[in-house]
């Protein structure tokens, strides 16, 4: 006979949503005004609730921070089981990996902001340890799979598309490799239109798009490494 435990753990739902703003890969964070970690900025998310799926949990809660229609992507990154983890109760949290592409900027409100994963301020609880495997997550797919549709605006030029990446990876990528790349996996497409250039003139650059807004293993081996010199 199984005995169910008088005293089971809280469940949270915590959002990694991330963005490259200004040339640099960011996450959402909201401010905390009340105990514990008063003062300290955490991620996005809120307790599950009874009948509730983790993901209608964590779209609910991250409906409170930002329009859940421009998060482009959503997947389970990990739980955290530490009983530790909460000073104050034993609470499990489940963590969701969002992204939210290029050029989209929508309302945040007034204890919420954008902040550079390279430059994070004091987090509550364990959410920077969170963030970081979000973005070790991110890397990854970016190697193996189209994730990259998440990150990118609807169309781009490829010099774009490379700096998307690098802000992403956290190093510098060739626009020539990663075309052969993406384009020998079928993940890119051109749109058939150019982009004018811009007041320091120039050629119209190509623009491109990505074949499939859903998620795809493309190559299950590759890795995006800098380049060498």
């Amino acid at each position: 006979m199984t005995t169910i435990a008088k005293n089971s753990p809280a469940h949270a739902t915590l959002a990694v949503v991330f963005q490259v703003r200004a040339g640099k890969l960011q996450v959402l964070l909201w401010h905390r005004a009340k105990a514990p970690f008063a003062g300290a900025w955490a991620l996005p998310g809120g307790y599950l609730d009874r009948g509730e799926t983790l993901e209608t949990s964590i779209r609910r809660h991250l409906a409170a921070k930002v329009d859940v229609r421009e998060v482009s992507h959503l997947e389970q990154l990990e739980t955290r089981s530490d009983p530790k983890r909460h000073p104050k109760e034993w609470q499990l949290a489940t963590a969701y990996l969002g992204l939210v592409p290029r050029g989209v900027d929508p309302a945040l409100p007034e204890d919420t902001d954008w902040h550079s994963v390279d430059r994070l301020p004091k987090l509550a609880f364990d959410h920077g340890a969170i963030t970081l495997a979000g973005r070790e997550r991110l890397q990854a797919k970016l190697s193996y799979t189209n994730l990259g549709f998440a990150l990118a605006p609807q169309s781009f030029s490829l010099s774009e598309l490379r700096d998307i990446y690098a802000a992403a990876l956290g190093h510098d990528v060739s626009a020539t490799n990663l075309q052969r790349v993406l384009i020998r996996r079928e993940v890119l497409e051109p749109t058939g239109k150019r982009r004018e250039p811009g007041r320091a003139g120039g050629r119209p650059a190509a623009l491109f798009r990505f074949r499939s807004p859903k998620l795809e293993v493309t190559d299950q081996f590759a890795v995006l490494r800098p380049p060498e010199r």
